[in-house]
């Protein structure tokens, strides 16, 4: 079967096409907002951005609420660290996390927002 055509042949929209090259992000970004998606495909750091989200925590209120071990918590927080997603903060021994900003937690909401949106 012949794939169907969306435009007709010859015609052309160069101004558009032209238009959208000039405003389009660089390659670098695109490459590092994609890379900034992949760590929200994991559901364990999905739960963790969400509670993160709530309240600020430490390694082992994260555990408490993901069921995770401490180990597979703390890997799964040096990912979120090291794509910017959370950050930490210092009080004496303690370690506490929180989303790095709010366009982390406005990005979240607008995917939860539309994975339940109703068809």
């Amino acid at each position: 079967m012949a794939e169907k055509l969306l435009c007709e042949p010859g015609h052309h929209h160069k101004e558009s096409v032209q238009d959208t090259l000039q405003k389009l992000p660089a390659q670098e970004t695109v490459e590092a907002l994609a890379n900034t998606f992949k760590v929200f495909s994991d559901p364990g750091r999905v739960k963790i951005l969400c509670a993160l989200s709530i309240h600020e925590m430490c390694v082992q209120g994260i555990c408490d609420i993901t069921g995770m071990s401490q180990s597979a918590a703390s890997h799964q927080l040096r990912l979120l660290r090291t794509a910017r997603l959370v950050k930490t903060r210092r009080e004496g021994k303690s370690i506490f996390y929180s989303l790095d900003d709010e366009h982390i937690t406005n990005i979240l909401y607008a995917g939860l927002t539309h994975v339940n949106e109703k068809v």
